[in-house]
């Protein structure tokens, strides 16, 4: 499995130049079997989805992914500010295939932002399977929230895929959370940050996956726009698993309340 981590700036509220941006990148490096971008990748992080949010019924952007995903014969993650059928706002995060789309709402929305005054939380853990891996979707805030992600608790999974617009001024702490997500789960962490800046905050990125030992596997530069890549294997993991297995020994899930 190669998942690729789509490191780039985002021109704020602007979609057609974000979509064209993203596929741009896509092409430095064809054929990998996963490509994540960042959190509200389209438009940058707003907390206005009023002025906008796609329609999730006429999405440009998701029928892009849609169509990328088709012809590249591969996987395109990114969460989006969506406007649903039944007129609400979330920061809905999509894993596309050529064959379907799932989608993960984003559970812990960013209050000191006011992001939860303009969009609903979701109540479901997804995790999705491609190519012989399990992958739990998680989306920026989340990251801070162990238990919400904790392996058993979600479900069982290989990998997390964490999409953020995580600030600079966080920095050490989004490294620090990623390592400890891929420690305490025993499992890749795929973690996507923008760089650049919107109207109010600056990013400088931090993407990388790191091993299920905590051990970055590729770490993209900061403040730098850039596509990297890097092979994840099912049998190491196990094997690492097998090896070394404080799976086993973690609190019954019935000690857990969410």
């Amino acid at each position: 499995m190669t998942a690729a981590l789509l490191q780039m700036d985002i021109e704020w509220g602007n979609p057609p130049k974000n979509i064209q941006h993203a596929e741009a990148l896509m092409n430095r490096q064809a054929g990998c079997d996963l490509y994540v971008l960042p959190e509200m990748w389209t438009t940058g992080f707003t907390c206005q989805p009023s002025l906008m949010a796609d329609s999730e019924c006429s999405s440009s952007a998701l029928q892009w992914m849609r169509q990328q995903a088709t012809m590249r014969q591969c996987a395109l993650c990114g969460s989006m500010a969506v406007r649903t059928d039944d007129g609400i706002y979330r920061n809905r995060m999509y894993f596309v295939t050529p064959e379907r789309v799932f989608h993960y709402d984003k559970h812990h929305l960013f209050s000191p932002g006011h992001e939860h005054e303009q969009y609903v939380a979701g109540a479901e853990h997804t995790i999705v399977s491609w190519k012989g891996m399990r992958f739990q979707l998680l989306v920026c805030y989340d990251l801070r929230f162990p238990v919400w992600s904790r392996y058993g608790v979600a479900g069982e999974y290989d990998a997390i895929i964490c999409v953020a617009n995580w600030p600079s001024t966080r920095q050490h702490a989004w490294q620090t959370l990623l390592q400890a997500r891929a420690i305490e789960n025993q499992c890749y962490v795929i973690a996507v940050n923008r760089v650049g800046a919107d109207p109010k905050i600056s990013y400088s990125g931090g993407s990388m996956v790191v091993a299920p030992s905590g051990e970055p596997v590729i770490a993209c530069n900061d403040n730098t726009e850039q596509l990297l890549s890097a092979t994840l294997s099912i049998d190491e993991l196990s094997e690492f698993r097998m090896r070394f297995n404080t799976l086993a020994d973690r609190d019954a899930l019935n000690c857990i309340n969410i």
